[in-house]
């Protein structure tokens, strides 16, 4: 088993757990102890974990990545504004792809108010938008995987290559100067590192708490985007360092 997928599978452990012992994930993983601990001395310097005698447990401070679920429905208030302020880059009758994540949903429940064609693999998003009269709403098959409301898989890609996209708006686990856009596991890399590729014009929204955060696997370069909104808590040193990379970054 390559490093990466171990670290991939630890991860989802101490997502479901909270905390993991070395001797029960080395037997899991089929490994030994020493390889483990290796795994989450590497981890630990990511900062994607604390490591305690015998094991490791999920960071306790604001940044931490985990319990997955418990991070996307954190920092509502700002994710509400980073929506409002992507609202406003939208022309009527464009067609845009949303992302699946919890500032992507706050966004499409704002849509509705002009023409506008969505496409999304995300169900919830989707449950959002069916109904309202001026969006032509295009849902992207797949596989569920795991406890995520998105979809993927090779099916999704391959609907996505026969649609036109002039406006992706994206989200991310973390996203540094050093890494660029990073995620925590394989198919959401794969889904990512795709739809980049086939949008006109690339906006990422993240709060301010993704910053200088990094998962496993890059994504996605900063160069690769148009525009960053952020909210208004963003460090000042962070905000100047990023403008740098990316001119077009703004705060909601």
């Amino acid at each position: 088993m390559l490093s990466l997928e171990r670290h991939e599978k630890l991860l989802a452990y101490l997502d479901k757990h909270k905390a993991l012992k070395v001797s029960v994930v080395s037997d899991l993983l089929k490994v030994t102890e020493k390889t483990i601990r290796l795994d989450l001395e590497e981890l630990e310097k990511r900062h994607l974990l604390q490591r305690v005698h015998g094991g490791a447990v999920i960071r306790q401070d604001q940044k931490r990545l985990f319990p997955e679920k418990e991070r996307q429905s954190s920092h509502q208030n700002k994710k509400a504004e980073i929506a409002k302020a992507a609202l406003k880059t939208i022309e009527p009758n464009e067609v845009i792809l949303l992302d699946g994540g919890s500032t992507t949903y706050a966004l499409a429940e704002l849509l509705g108010e002009f023409p506008l064609a969505v496409i999304t693999n995300d169900i919830e998003i989707a449950h959002v938008l069916y109904a309202k009269e001026n969006i032509q709403l295009t849902m992207l098959g797949g596989s569920q995987l795991g406890a995520t409301t998105s979809l993927f898989g090779n099916q999704t890609i391959e609907a996505l290559s026969h649609l036109y996209v002039s406006r992706l708006f994206l989200g991310t686990t973390g996203v540094s100067i050093d890494l660029g856009l990073t995620v925590l596991n394989s198919f959401h890399y794969d889904w990512k590192s795709t739809v980049i590729k086939r949008a006109k014009h690339v906006t990422l929204l993240a709060d301010s708490t993704k910053f200088e955060q990094t998962g496993l696997m890059t994504f996605a370069t900063l160069d690769q985007l148009d525009l960053i909104i952020t909210d208004s808590d963003l460090d000042e040193s962070i905000y100047a360092a990023f403008k740098e990379r990316v001119p077009h970054i703004r705060l909601a």
